[in-house]
């Protein structure tokens, strides 16, 4: 025999044994001819098996249908196929809970999205009876494209320690850390409809298999890394960090902000209370605080929860320096309100008074992605003089400051006597008191060029 024989020979025994060990890492999940290892809950859509595939099919008149596996999973990479209808809208559960002290037993948790419509988040998270949107794929273009309609497409999702990332067909959809559940339940979602017509809609699965042994011998990497999102409360990640990220709140202590119409920090206003930052209801009103810092060009994240019926607001090219008096907080506004409980929504000019308008300049629309009870996500990108405000990723509204339209609307305004309002090159930013009680965290910023 010769060398290169030899060479050859060991080298297919080699690739064979090292493919029986990776094989040895996964667990199917489904025996391809019936349930046994999953139960349903919450709704009663079917499920069947034909064809060696789980087949759910949607049902009018019931809630979201789940089945679900009887064994919970904390770190593991999860593979599957899926075919969808194309008009329904379907998930993945994983590290999910059902409690009978929550929501009387409702299936809440990490979903990996199966959205086949024009959105096309197909591979995003989702968090099913919580938080909503974790991970939308607005800022993944790559990602949107890689659903395959009307076919077999692959799913992975790789949930190790507080990082989740997703794939779909081999293209990166997610990179989401979360801390907020470690381990629990995964389960094939048949979306409920609200149309007698729609019943009948099918979702399949095939070939659903697990890896928990030597899960980081079986992680995939990204040729490109695709964005981050950190839901770990007031941290900043490693990659936010090489992207220029920086915190505004720490969590802890109120460094880096001084009061709004006064150098020494409200403490009569604002409180730091269980990792957030606490605007106190009270009768007075300090105006609020503002950063020890000014800002140019940015892009702010900050996270928000409005009691009933409360006013605030986050404010950016604040002159604190140079103004004094009530005149020390005026700025450019996202608006922060409970638009149903809260008068000022009725008041200014067709809604430029609600969440996340410019105040009194314009208005974000009616039909907004607003989460009551709970925190929502703003975002502000000042790019020279185009402006945008985001709420729970999706655009609220965008404009641009020094023209004569931008001119116009101050006109039209109760600024209207400010001479130059909204058009200084940089300025301070603000958290709002307005004297009624609401909780800000996660506060980010990103100095842009």
């Amino acid at each position: 025999m010769t060398t290169s024989r030899k060479f050859f020979i060991l080298l297919l025994i080699f690739c064979i044994a090292g493919s029986l060990v990776a094989q040895e890492n996964w667990t199917p999940l489904f025996n391809g001819k019936n349930l046994k290892g999953w139960k349903q809950l919450n709704g009663t859509a079917k499920y069947e098996v034909k064809d060696g595939t789980i087949v759910g099919i949607s049902k009018f008149g019931t809630p979201n249908s789940f089945l679900v596996t009887e064994k919970k999973y904390g770190d593991f990479i999860l593979e599957l196929e899926f075919k969808v209808d194309e008009t329904l809208n379907s998930g993945i559960q994983f590290r999910s809970e059902s409690k009978p002290d929550y929501k009387e037993g409702k299936v809440h948790g990490y979903q990996y999205e199966i959205d086949p419509g024009d959105r096309a988040w197909t591979g995003g998270i989702f968090d099913e009876g919580r938080r909503g949107w974790l991970y939308p794929l607005t800022k993944n273009q790559a990602g949107r494209l890689a659903f395959k309609k009307n076919d077999w497409n692959k799913a992975r999702i790789e949930a190790v320690g507080n990082s989740i990332k997703t794939f779909l067909n081999g293209v990166p959809c997610s990179d989401l850390l979360d801390d907020m559940t470690p381990s629990g339940f995964i389960a094939l979602q048949v979306h409920q409809v609200k149309d007698p017509a729609r019943s009948g809609l099918t979702v399949a699965w095939r070939n659903i298999r697990i890896c928990t042994k030597n899960i980081e011998n079986e992680r995939l990497a990204a040729a490109t890394p695709i964005y981050q999102v950190n839901g770990i409360d007031n941290t900043i990640s490693t990659q936010e960090a090489a992207d220029g990220w920086k915190l505004l709140f720490d969590g802890k202590t109120t460094k880096g902000w001084k009061g709004a119409k006064s150098d020494a920090f409200p403490t009569n206003a604002f409180a730091v209370e269980e990792g957030m930052l606490k605007v106190l209801k009270s009768e007075g009103n300090s105006g609020g605080i503002v950063t020890e810092k000014k800002y140019r060009n940015f892009e702010l994240l900050v996270d928000f929860r409005i009691t009933d019926g409360a006013n605030s607001g986050i404010k950016y090219f604040v002159n604190r320096d140079e103004k004094t008096g009530e005149f020390a907080t005026i700025g450019c506004e996202y608006q922060v309100l409970d638009d149903k409980l809260h008068p000022d929504a009725l008041k200014g000019v067709k809604g430029n008074r609600t969440l996340g308008s410019l105040y009194d300049l314009i208005a974000a629309p009616q039909d907004k992605p607003y989460r009551s009870s709970t925190f929502n996500h703003a975002r502000i990108v000042v790019n020279d003089n185009k402006v945008e405000h985001w709420l729970n990723d999706v655009k609220m509204v965008e404009y641009e400051r020094n023209t004569q339209m931008w001119q116009a609307l101050v006109n039209y305004s109760k600024f209207t006597d400010l001479p130059n309002f909204g058009n200084a090159a940089e300025g301070n930013i603000l958290l709002q008191d307005h004297s009624d009680e609401v909780w800000f965290k996660n506060i980010k910023i990103k100095e842009l060029k």
